[in-house]
């Protein structure tokens, strides 16, 4: 039996040698190239077991999109190495009666990321390190540190995550910002979301993702800021998935000819200082030493089938200093929709409504906004380019509206 055993490895190990040196040079001029144990499980020269235990003694694997993926031999740890970058061109036409009046032309390298991520000890215990380089280059804030947390699955609906992540409220700030119609999100999501935050979040998908829900306590102060004050901000969002689970990015890639629908609300209660670098903490500026109370509300939904992708939601917050009682409510929201006239090319057109202060008149910000997008690789590879609108009420003064034309290429590898 041990002789059958050692004749029949011997005899995969060379079948993989043979075929390999004929396959090797196709295989490695295409981008979408199949590891080599894939090419010969299709061409049948190696059963499902031989391709389960040949994959499981590779220790070390690459899968687009995600990165370069380090496995242990026993399989219980495991590193991905991947990164995302984006590099973009911005032209303004900025209105004549606007202060800025002079025209903006500018390259930037929007967003370059390094994502570390895999399990420890068990496929349970998950973790994930996303860095920025340039910001950390570039600025002495506390913006290049983004995912910085483990999660340990006790089940599907229940899972216990601690560290640094997006506060589960907004449905377009949950999106990765590589996975949009656009070349960026609504301008008024930034504002009225919280962002990244430090705490613990309970989370869960129930009945394969009908119900997925998140319960988050954090410090509240907003990225990579550990407070020394009792003043913890409190999350839940709960949405609902009725034909099955969805993809988290906005256009329907898949052109799937199942509909697919999903609703969300999303509630925060946080008090901060002047010094938050929450997005509406420094919209409102509260006052500095005071106890200034935010509670913030947001619905959403979303929609795709055959290419079709619909996607809206409002966000409210409510702000009051409890020092000058002093309080201020303001609106944002936005309607979008994208079609797929080709697996590769994607349109797509948005409206967004912000008023920052709903009891004072003149300080309406709106955008309409088109845009145009290529697929080479999905999102792991692509090319976009927009052009909006922005119109802004300056109280008593005429409206501005400028003028925005964006292009941007995406990596992701």
């Amino acid at each position: 039996m041990f002789l059958l055993r050692e004749k029949k490895e011997d005899n995969v190990k060379g079948k993989i040698i043979a075929v390999g040196l004929l396959t090797a040079l196709a295989v490695a001029g295409n981008a979408d190239a199949k590891s080599l144990e894939d090419v010969l499980k299709e061409k049948g020269v190696i059963s499902e077991a031989d391709y389960k235990e040949v994959a499981k003694s590779s220790p070390i694997s690459y899968k687009l999109g995600k990165g370069f993926t380090f496995a242990s031999p026993d399989e219980k740890f495991s590193l991905t190495v991947g990164g995302r970058m984006q590099f973009r061109y911005t032209f303004t036409d900025f209105d004549a009666l606007n202060t800025k009046s002079t025209d903006s032309s500018t390259f930037d390298a929007k967003r370059l990321r390094l994502i570390f991520q895999g399990h420890a000890y068990t496929k349970d215990l998950t973790y994930k390190l996303e860095i920025d380089p340039r910001v950390l280059a570039t600025s002495s804030s506390a913006g290049g540190l983004t995912d910085a947390y483990m999660n340990y699955k006790f089940i599907n609906e229940a899972q216990v995550l601690v560290g640094q992540t997006k506060t589960r409220f907004s449905r377009s700030t949950l999106q990765s910002d590589g996975a949009l119609m656009f070349v960026d999100r609504a301008p008024f999501v930034g504002k009225l979301a919280h962002g990244y935050d430090i705490g613990a979040l309970v989370h869960g998908k129930i009945a394969k993702s009908f119900v997925e829900y998140d319960l988050a306590v954090s410090n509240g102060d907003g990225q990579t800021n550990a407070v020394s004050n009792n003043n913890n901000m409190f999350s839940t969002r709960v949405a609902f998935n009725p034909f099955g689970a969805m993809s988290a990015d906005e256009p329907d890639l898949a052109i799937g000819k199942k509909p697919l629908l999903s609703i969300g609300a999303n509630y925060l209660f946080n008090t901060v200082t002047n010094g938050s670098t929450a997005g509406y903490a420094k919209e409102f500026a509260p006052a500095a030493g005071t106890k200034n109370e935010f509670n913030n509300y947001g619905f959403d939904a979303q929609f795709k089938w055959m290419g079709l992708a619909l996607q809206g939601e409002a966000d409210f917050v409510n702000y009051e200093n409890n020092s000058t009682s002093v309080t201020k409510r303001a609106l944002g929201y936005y309607a979008q929709a994208g079609y797929m006239i080709t697996p590769e090319i994607g349109l797509a057109v948005r409206y967004s409504y912000y008023d920052k202060d709903r009891d004072t008149s003149g300080d309406l910000q709106t955008e309409q906004i088109g845009s145009v997008s290529y697929y080479f690789s999905k999102h792991n590879l692509k090319l976009q380019a927009d052009v909006g609108n922005l119109h802004a009420q300056k109280g008593t003064s005429a409206p501005q509206d400028d003028m925005q034309y964006r292009v941007q290429a995406q990596i992701i590898f």
